[in-house]
């Protein structure tokens, strides 16, 4: 069976990560998007949540599982038996990090080999954080991320804002 873990926050999914799940699910038999546990970085959503929003996004894939991990992601790979990382590329601002990332999990464990997907044009310039910025500030974010994302957005910001109804 080839295996690759797509890692990330998921902070909350969007759609481009969800057309980089798609373009992975048809590459390998098994994807698992694997949620990073990061104490370091304070999330909207808890990991709990982030967990129960991307189950539910991905759950017509019969071959994508999520999953949560701790520690190095080159260990995790070997764990669940992956031998391929998936990254997505948005741009060419991330491609510095992303190469030097690849290169260090490369020279920690050679039998892993990452791939890098790029998603559709139309969500090349979308990420978590700005979607994140335009739903608290009552902007349209139902082309970005799937409809259970912009209802649990729509829910955590109605909170603080009335004029946001969930």
């Amino acid at each position: 069976m080839h295996r690759a873990v797509y890692p990330g926050s998921f902070d909350p999914v969007t759609n481009g990560h969800l057309d980089v799940i798609e373009r992975a699910s048809r590459l390998y038999d098994e994807v698992i998007v694997a949620i990073a546990h990061n104490e370091a970085k304070a999330g909207l959503f808890s990991f709990d949540e982030r967990v129960a929003l991307l189950k539910e996004a991905v759950e017509h894939h019969p071959n994508v599982r999520v999953t949560q991990f701790d520690g190095l992601l080159v260990n995790y790979a070997l764990e669940v038996n992956a031998r391929v990382i998936i990254r997505g590329l948005r741009a060419v601002s991330d491609f510095e990090y992303e190469f030097q990332m690849a290169l260090m999990n490369r020279k920690l464990v050679g039998e892993v080999e990452t791939m890098f997907l790029m998603p559709k044009e139309e969500y090349s310039y979308v990420s978590s954080r700005l979607v994140k910025e335009i739903a608290r500030l009552g902007g349209n974010i139902e082309s970005f991320v799937p409809d259970c994302i912009v209802r649990a957005l729509r829910e955590k910001f109605s909170k603080n804002n009335p004029r946001l109804t969930p």
